[in-house]
């Protein structure tokens, strides 16, 4: 057809009128203005950095008591972000509940039991469950939660952010009766007392003209190495981090999740400082910009501790404001690793990274970063005042140093023990006052779920670095748990696998699906070993971080040892 004679009707034909199918909206979720008032009035004149996005979901957590699907399109909208960015850091983190339109909000108060082994020994799933009949769950949402760092007070939960030790439904009862839910902050050692014993000289006198190869010297000497598990040499650190140009930071790992483990809140509720001042002269030591803290989310106590004391530092002049950044995980277990934890800082999921390159090259920011864990700090600082006799001048069974044991389970007085480097699980015991009442000694874990289980018959090897390795195991985070006649091998290493299952953070498919294929073999009646052994070895060479790697000990370890229960 002739285009003369085309039909030349308004709205009709190749041009069409205003009133078509147009989109009104952009694609996705519209913004509404009142959320985005409130997103804006909980910011205040913060600013919107990319880093801070998780600071900022807390605070819209902590006001509303979840994450809307309004207000998380408010908050993407306040810090030029996509929503799919902020949804999917929002959904990694256990301690964020997103919300969808159409969905019910949590209810006002939740409980997280914890169900870590210590626990689980002392009732937890008796208490869970006693808890969910005995609460209305349109009022009270009862939650199962990992490791809280308070094994030595067994049972816990966390009411708010209130922890009840060797809980009971009576205790949770009178907490909700009363409103206790708020942070109750133990009594500790502040600024003012620490400071008037000498606190912070050694540090202004290393600012004054310290020489930083000499003190890493010194912490060489004393035998320092990491204490969050690793057990590399904390002096070397210094030195590779150094040698890379700035601008440099620091950042402490202070996601004490490994079960079984709570050394570092028991220093950090009783002497702050003594850490602050160590990971203050770590950082004069590789001139960092910015000292970052990472404390993880299930230690509300220390948190206020920390955010306390560091404002008293900038007070005094020690430190600028601002120079140390207190950073608040959100319950992920993953974020222990260092790289996963540096993720977290800056305000994205915590997936491990892929090294080479190593965080003391290519850490926060895309900076060299010097990651310490919070007890190593502590024990810089004692070795900076004291000299490196404070370690090394101990020695037991062959080895030199002290340790912090964290201990937990069918012991009388479970804690933090602190023992010579070279002690067996007997002087361990001994030390926690023995076994408890009607109990016979069994099996141990030494180092956390990562570290499986040893029989008894093993209780002549010193608990430390480089001892364990060749029974299969590790010292870790020196969480050790002890177990009785009364208690099952088979079922404690099905609770450490249900914890890994639950905390990996599903980049990797061996760890990701392992986990996951582990827990369903383990609870056969039988176990397949020959395909339990297999699956564990795919897991060890494949998986990218720790998690996958050591996940699979609890398993062959249960194996060899205890093969009557399986």
């Amino acid at each position: 057809m002739a285009l003369d004679n085309q039909d030349k009707t308004p709205g009709k034909g190749v041009w069409k009128s205003g009133t078509g199918k147009g989109r009104r909206h952009p694609k996705g979720r519209q913004l509404q203005d009142d959320a985005w008032d409130q997103v804006r009035a909980l910011l205040g004149d913060a600013p919107r950095r990319r880093d801070l996005l998780i600071e900022y979901l807390h605070l819209v957590q902590d006001r509303y008591g979840h994450l809307s699907a309004a207000h998380l399109r408010a908050l993407a909208e306040e810090m030029r972000l996509s929503m799919a960015e902020v949804y999917e850091v929002a959904t990694f983190y256990a301690h964020f509940d997103v919300v969808k339109e159409g969905e019910t909000p949590p209810p006002a108060q939740t409980i997280r039991v914890c169900d870590s082994l210590s626990c689980e020994l002392a009732g937890a799933q008796a208490l869970k469950s006693a808890l969910e009949e005995g609460l209305d769950p349109a009022e009270v949402r009862v939650l199962r939660a990992p490791c809280m760092g308070r094994c030595d007070t067994a049972p816990v939960l966390e009411i708010g952010h209130n922890h009840l030790d060797f809980a009971t439904p009576e205790m949770v009862r009178d907490a909700i009766a009363t409103g206790d839910t708020h942070t109750h902050v133990p009594a500790y050692q502040a600024y003012a007392d620490y400071a008037a014993q000498g606190g912070y000289e050694t540090l202004t006198s290393l600012r004054d003209g310290g020489d930083w190869d000499a003190v890493q010297s010194k912490v060489a000497a004393s035998g320092l190495r990491g204490l969050g598990g690793a057990g590399f040499p904390s002096g070397k650190k210094w030195g590779f981090v150094r040698g890379n140009p700035g601008p440099r930071y620091l950042a402490v790992n202070g996601d004490e999740g490994e079960p079984g483990t709570f050394k570092d809140r028991y220093y950090l509720e009783r002497v702050p400082h003594l850490f602050l001042e160590g990971m203050l002269i770590a950082a004069w030591a590789v001139e960092a910009e910015t000292a970052f803290i990472y404390m993880r989310d299930e230690y509300p106590a220390v948190i206020e501790i920390l955010r306390r004391e560091i404002r008293a530092l900038e007070e005094a002049g020690i430190v600028a404001p601002g120079y140390v950044d207190l950073r608040r995980g959100a319950g992920a277990y993953i974020c222990g690793e260092e790289s996963a934890m540096i993720e977290s800082i800056e305000g994205k999921r915590g997936m491990p990274r892929h090294r080479p390159p190593y965080v003391a090259q290519v850490g926060v920011f895309d900076r060299p970063t010097l990651v310490h864990n919070v007890e190593t700090l502590h024990w810089v600082a004692r070795v900076c005042r004291e000299g490196p006799d404070v370690l090394s001048g101990t020695e037991r069974n062959g080895r030199k140093g002290l340790r912090s044991y964290s201990v937990s389970g069918r012991v009388a007085n479970p804690g933090v023990h602190l023992l010579p480097a070279g002690s067996t699980i007997t002087d361990i015991i001994e030390a926690a006052g023995g076994m408890a009442q009607g109990h016979v000694f069994k099996a141990y874990q030494p180092g956390g779920p990562s570290s499986g289980l040893l029989p008894a018959s093993i209780d002549d090897v010193p608990l430390d670095f480089d001892t364990l390795q060749p029974l299969g195991s590790f010292i870790g985070s020196a969480a050790v748990v002890v177990l009785s006649d009364q208690d099952s091998a088979r079922a404690a290493a099905l609770n450490m696998l249900r914890f890994f299952e639950d905390e990996s953070c599903g980049q990797c498919t061996p760890c990701r699906v392992g986990c996951e294929k582990a827990v369903k073999l383990m609870q056969a009646d039988r176990w397949d070993q020959p395909l339990l052994e297999e699956l564990s070895q795919a897991m060890v060479d494949a998986s990218i971080c720790g998690l996958g790697q050591a996940a699979p000990n609890p398993i062959r370890l249960v194996m060899k040892h205890f093969a009557d229960e399986i």
